[in-house]
């Protein structure tokens, strides 16, 4: 699942299992043409609504994934001028400080960059097929999705 760059192509989507490549991500999108980059990045956190996060799990399916982003990215393209576009989003264990996703645009001008960049990122979260599992400190797990944040989903004890 590591991502893989066509020179030949104005978007970058990937899911991969590897840490995420943020210089290769820049070099990606970095252009003369572009008056500002954003780079945004997704991390774990510690805490999270009061309580302790050891690690998160991510699981997809990638195909499906990855013609979601690619989606993503073609509406971002018809709502604000960019010049490159690049989203990756990691699966597998994460710990603590691990970026879990990046999102990367350049654009002519800021404006465009920031509001793309945050789109981007806030669609992702609620219409990609990909699960997180909140891994606690005392040993309780949670699956959670953004688009369901206001339902409680069960916990479960992990089995050593």
């Amino acid at each position: 699942m590591n991502p893989e760059l066509d020179a030949h192509s104005a978007e970058w989507v990937a899911i991969t299992d590897q840490p995420i490549d943020t210089h290769r991500l820049l070099n990606r999108v970095k252009s003369h043409r572009a008056g500002a980059v954003l780079i945004f990045l997704g991390t774990t956190r510690e805490f999270t609504r009061g309580r302790r996060t050891v690690s998160l799990k991510y699981e997809c399916y990638p195909k499906m994934a990855v013609n979601k982003l690619n989606e993503l990215v073609a509406e971002s393209r018809q709502r604000w001028e960019l010049v490159e576009c690049a989203i990756v989003h990691r699966v597998g264990l994460l710990g603590l400080g691990d970026a879990s996703v990046a999102v990367a645009v350049s654009a002519p001008h800021r404006r465009d960059a920031f509001q793309a960049g945050e789109w981007l990122m806030d669609q992702l979260k609620q219409v990609v097929p990909i699960w997180k599992q909140e891994n606690w400190a005392d040993g309780t797990s949670e699956w959670v999705h953004p688009g369901l944040e206001t339902t409680p989903l069960p916990q479960t004890k992990e089995k050593s």
